[in-house]
């Protein structure tokens, strides 16, 4: 332990931000069932649809995400009264509603707006026939990166949906973003082009949450046999998730961590350290490491401890080898403390 302590200057500590980002790529035979779907866990309450990066039932199998599907009260899916669980599909929307886009001022639940304006009241306005894809905090970590998303998804014939790609990113969202959500900044996401007309859905990046409009996979056969708007009527949520899988061709982004980081600037003085308190720097009450009276001390500095106001050790730092410290020269040791 210490027994000489500095105080440290406001000048001497400095806050810093980093952001560490990586690429996470989530090919589209993966999703689609390569290990024979076994891969790909079903629930009985058939609200959603879990992905694997292998068999789910091995130990070794990382939670990828999930897909689900839900429609709102003025969707026309949800007005058909052949509709399918009905129920399970507008409660699965309203309650990612309630979580991505929150309530309005009179408590009523606000829907997923097109140009990313959730307080705009206009019906017409909005994302009735949603898709979601919610990813791991394993793969998203903080959140995801804003303009990295690459989805590429088949709107072409079911048999071969592939024969026609569609392009979907988060388009310009680096400098155009919006944060009025309760959930954190999202961004829009379109097709091809960040243009008018070719929004498709929504971002939530903190929450690592796409929402997807039905209509971006096309119309014509969307199922095995059936267009898309009888196929979201006639199935069921996990039905509808497994023909969102058979469309996927791939899947990538940037996830990010936030390090943030306290640089201490340990200053060191010509006439400072210069003798070390360890007892065997001492032998029968003289410095080990002088021959004469006149010769100067040394010390080697190895460790550097951080204390509180009470004198009360907080962390320690080691250095890659021993500092040589005399009376001649003057060091500044920098040490960070990563949070």
């Amino acid at each position: 332990m210490a027994n000489t302590f500095k105080t440290f200057l406001a000048d001497d500590v400095a806050n810093t931000r980093t952001l560490l980002h990586e690429n996470i790529p989530i090919p589209g035979a993966l999703v689609s069932g390569s290990y024979n779907n076994k891969n790909i866990k079903n629930f009985t309450h058939k609200r959603f649809q879990s992905v694997y990066d292998y068999p789910y039932l091995s130990s070794s199998a990382n939670h990828i995400f999930d897909i689900s599907f839900g429609t709102s009260a003025d969707s026309t899916v949800y007005q058909d009264s052949s509709c399918v669980d009905k129920n399970k599909k507008i409660q699965m929307y309203n309650t990612m509603a309630q979580i991505l886009a929150g309530h309005d001022t009179t408590g009523n639940i606000l829907k997923f707006d097109v140009d990313g304006d959730l307080t705009e009241s206009d019906v017409n306005t909005k994302h009735d026939d949603c898709i979601f894809l919610s990813f791991s905090r394993l793969l998203v970590k903080d959140e995801i990166k804003k303009e990295s998303i690459n989805l590429e998804i088949g709107a072409d014939e079911y048999s071969n949906p592939s024969e026609t790609l569609v392009k979907v990113g988060d388009y310009g969202a680096a400098t155009n973003y919006h944060i009025n959500s309760p959930a954190g900044e999202y961004g829009i996401l379109y097709k091809d082009a960040a243009t008018s007309g070719n929004e498709v859905g929504l971002v939530f990046y903190q929450a690592g949450i796409m929402v997807l409009t039905a209509s971006v996979f096309g119309d014509t056969s969307f199922g095995p046999s059936n267009d898309r708007t009888e196929t979201l009527i006639q199935s069921d949520i996990q039905e509808i998730s497994d023909v969102i899988r058979h469309r996927i061709k791939n899947i990538q982004f940037n996830n990010t961590v936030e390090l943030n980081s306290t640089i201490y600037f340990c200053r060191i003085n010509h006439n400072e350290f210069n003798y070390s308190s360890n007892p065997t720097y001492l032998s029968d009450s003289k410095i080990r490491v002088k021959q004469d009276k006149t010769d100067e001390p040394v010390s080697y500095i190895t460790t550097v401890g951080l204390y509180s106001s009470n004198n009360e050790l907080l962390a320690v730092a080691k250095l890659s080898e021993p500092l040589k410290k005399t009376p001649q020269n003057s060091l500044i040791l920098r040490t960070r403390l990563d949070f």
